[in-house]
């Protein structure tokens, strides 16, 4: 059974100071960012400790002193079109900043695959047996996911907390972050942040610069591996699009969930174009 966002989640999606007057909206974010200034110290946390609760969050989910590899299961929903299934094996090296996904199924799309090396991603097709440079900006597969969404975790490098304070988020204790990017790289500049007393981000809210909400992301459980954590479910909405079905806006989104979870050593040959063209053979 899909996993329902509503139920588990029972809480606002609002970003204040959206408007569609492009002058409105200017005036409101700075006032939004005002508000932001006055919170964190109202918290009674420092920008050091918000900055910390980022490195912990990184930290509980990312491998720097081993390789990981699963299996994904991505179901992706087309309001109108129907429910497509895409699954990947996926190999990261988080000490190298590299991971590789090999495409199993559907049949049509198998030994398709992704390489990252250093700032580029690379996208095998077998077919052609061509190699095109991509960017962890793109879309996976067409769907709402990202190919950022599959690597190592880097809130603390890539953000700014610029407001934090608690707040419930279904059944748990959290804080509520909001964020900005102090780089250009990333995939989505703004973005709210939901971490859990025990330190896991539970959802995030991407946003654009204007402050237009793109897309909602809520993790429901986590498996614990070596003193690690691994996703079981994620659940992604496309908040930016969506179809009116029986009177009602329905958003794209993708379910995935993670299996065979190991933190087993691999190969140095993983990481390779070679290895991406021998898995399609």
């Amino acid at each position: 059974m899909p996993w329902n966002y509503n139920r588990e989640y029972p809480t606002k999606r609002r970003f204040a100071g959206i408007n569609t007057d492009q002058s409105r909206r200017t005036v409101n974010k700075r006032a939004l960012f005002l508000i932001f200034a006055l919170l964190v110290p109202a918290a009674g946390l420092s920008a050091q400790d918000f900055k910390q609760m980022l490195r912990r969050a990184d930290a509980l989910v990312n491998f720097p002193d081993s390789d990981f590899s699963a299996e994904y299961t991505i179901v992706r929903d087309v309001p109108g079109e129907g429910r497509s299934t895409t699954v990947c094996a996926i190999f990261r090296r988080d000490a190298d900043k590299k991971y590789v996904i090999i495409i199993k199924q559907p049949e049509i799309n198998r030994g398709q695959g992704y390489l990252k090396l250093e700032d580029t991603v690379w996208f095998y097709d077998p077919e052609s047996r061509k190699f095109n440079s991509t960017s962890s900006r793109e879309r996976f597969q067409n769907s709402v996911a990202r190919n950022s969404d599959f690597t190592r975790s880097t809130l603390a490098e890539d953000y700014d907390v610029v407001a934090g304070e608690k707040t419930k988020l279904g059944i748990y204790d959290c804080w509520l972050l909001s964020l900005r990017a102090n780089n250009t790289e990333v995939t989505y500049p703004l973005m709210k942040l939901w971490i859990s007393d025990d330190g896991l981000v539970r959802k995030m809210e991407n946003y654009s610069l204007s402050g237009q909400l793109m897309r909602t992301i809520a993790v429901p459980s986590y498996q614990k591996l070596e003193g690690r954590y691994v996703a079981n479910k994620i659940l992604i909405i496309d908040d930016l699009s969506g179809r009116k079905l029986n009177g009602t806006i329905v958003h794209e989104k993708v379910q995935i969930s993670v299996a065979k979870a190991s933190l087993k050593r691999l190969p140095d040959s993983v990481f390779s174009k070679t290895f991406l063209e021998s898995m399609s053979e």
